[in-house]
């Protein structure tokens, strides 16, 4: 396996490797452009969007200033607002279902370390390899259909947020969210079942 291979796979892999570098290089190089358009570009900032993205549908709007690190492990549907200040730290796949509503200063990490301080850091690592000091793995994050994640929402890495949910403003989360129910907190947890759904995780004292 390749260092990209390994990446994708969920194991520890060397973000310094050079196909990583280009990645970054061409995502900072688009999103350079596309953060000083004005508001109304909305042509130029398509076609950005259709160049840095994995995959994006229709009626699909990117609020400025915008930041990812790849661009290229993003896939959107159609009918998604995302909002001003969004981060995405797409070193694996991040999905984001159609008719989804995503807030201000919303944060989305796939992007992880081991917690062990001993897994952590590279064994024989000394200042100026190209080895990257801290091992580093990447899981996948899924958010279904017409889901709504509030302002200032951190979606932790390996997270499936279900169809139809809401995450409250400030969330924090660190598990799989299920389909059509309310979530908040941190770490984030089901309030109420919602769209006529009957979620039995859902914690009816909490609302």
């Amino acid at each position: 396996m390749n260092e990209l291979d390994k990446c994708m796979a969920g194991e520890i892999y060397d973000c310094h490797d050079a196909i990583f570098l280009d990645y970054k290089n061409t995502a900072r190089r688009l999103l350079g452009e596309y953060n000083r358009l004005p508001y109304d570009a909305k042509t130029r900032k398509r076609e950005i969007l259709e160049s840095l993205f994995g995959q994006i549908g229709e009626n699909v709007s990117v609020g400025l200033p915008f930041i990812c690190d790849y661009g290229r492990n993003i896939r959107i549907g159609s009918n998604v607002s995302v909002n001003m200040n969004c981060t995405f730290v797409d070193c694996n796949t991040i999905d984001i279902g159609s008719d989804t509503l995503i807030a201000s200063n919303a944060q989305l990490y796939t992007a992880t370390h081991p917690v062990e301080l001993a897994d952590r850091l590279v064994e024989g690592w000394k200042p100026g390899d190209a080895h990257y000091r801290w091992n580093t793995y990447a899981k996948p994050i899924h958010i279904g259909r017409g889901c709504w994640l509030g302002g200032g929402v951190i979606v932790l890495p390996g997270v499936t947020i279900g169809d139809g949910t809401v995450i409250g403003a400030g969330s924090v989360v660190t598990h799989d969210i299920p389909a059509n129910v309310v979530a908040v907190g941190n770490p984030c947890r089901v309030l109420r079942p919602i769209n006529g759904s009957d979620c039995p995780d859902s914690d009816h004292s909490a609302v």
